[in-house]
């Protein structure tokens, strides 16, 4: 696409707009276009769906996203001193995007056209509550298809961690549980500017059409949260507060009294939440 390939160069843009990269703001700006086309390339097909783009900075995963036909690019924005620099790539991409300055946490996503994928170099101090709050809407299958999206490496590995790792924990439990998760690429810290104190991973999840068991999200949260919070303690210990008959429950469930939280597969938790919803009447 001519117009994006005459496009400065990101540092210059950088340079020009005065935009160094603020700690407080969790940037860490990404300017290798060949690692941005491959993020691209992740979340697969781009051209039928709106991408939701969280925290482009100056573009350079914003140009990745169109030069891989996305429909539409819907860059959210919080720094304004960025924008000047997003809205030059808007003029030579023919109506494919849209800037809107503002917080991730309060964007209506009702705006986006289906099938829509989230693409993203979170900021790593909004990184994980922007996860959680993308995998915990009112209503599932969510508005969005998949979720390309990158954190610090032991976020992402505690995103697909399995039942009996020490990174396996609440946070394993509700991405997989909803989601078909992988870790797709891994990036070191010299890809950055400035370069972070940690490696980076770009982690790919798919909505499931269902969640991979039947149980009530928030007493699966709460059941969860009541077993990892004590993670060292045997369940029957963990979660006495929930029930009397906790050890009755857990054995329905398929999961030994005995057993400690990061043991546990999901079906099992799921499993033990269900049991649970006849004294949450």
């Amino acid at each position: 696409m001519s117009g994006l390939d005459d496009l400065p160069p990101l540092r210059e843009v950088i340079a020009r707009h005065g935009l160094s990269a603020r700690k407080s703001l969790g940037q860490n700006f990404l300017l290798d276009l060949n690692l941005t086309a491959k993020i691209a390339r992740v979340a697969g097909d781009l051209t039928e769906a709106d991408v939701l783009e969280v925290g482009p900075g100056p573009g350079g995963l914003t140009r990745a996203l169109l030069a891989a036909g996305a429909r539409r690019v819907v860059a959210v924005e919080k720094d304004p001193r960025c924008i000047p620099a997003l809205e030059e790539i808007a003029t030579v991409a023919g109506g494919r995007l849209e800037i809107v300055q503002g917080d991730a946490m309060e964007f209506d996503a009702s705006r986006l056209v289906p099938p829509v994928k989230v693409v993203a170099n979170l900021p790593y101090n909004v990184g994980t509550a922007l996860l959680v709050h993308w995998l915990t809407p009112p209503d599932w299958p969510p508005f969005w298809e998949s979720l390309t999206l990158m954190f610090q490496r032991e976020v992402a590995e505690r995103i697909v961690a399995r039942p009996g790792s020490k990174a396996y924990g609440r946070l394993a439990i509700l991405a997989q549980w909803r989601t078909e998760a992988r870790i797709a690429m891994e990036l070191p810290p010299r890809a950055f500017t400035p370069p972070p104190k940690v490696h980076s991973s770009v982690v790919h999840m798919k909505a499931r059409p269902e969640p991979l068991a039947p149980a009530d999200p928030k007493l699966l949260e709460r059941v969860v949260a009541s077993g990892f919070g004590q993670r060292r303690k045997m369940l029957r210990a963990a979660l006495k507060g929930l029930a009397p008959d906790i050890e009755e429950r857990l054995r329905a469930a398929g999961i030994a009294p005995t057993a400690r939280a990061e043991e546990v597969p999901i079906e099992a938790w799921c499993a033990l939440a269900r049991s649970l919803e006849t004294t949450e009447r």
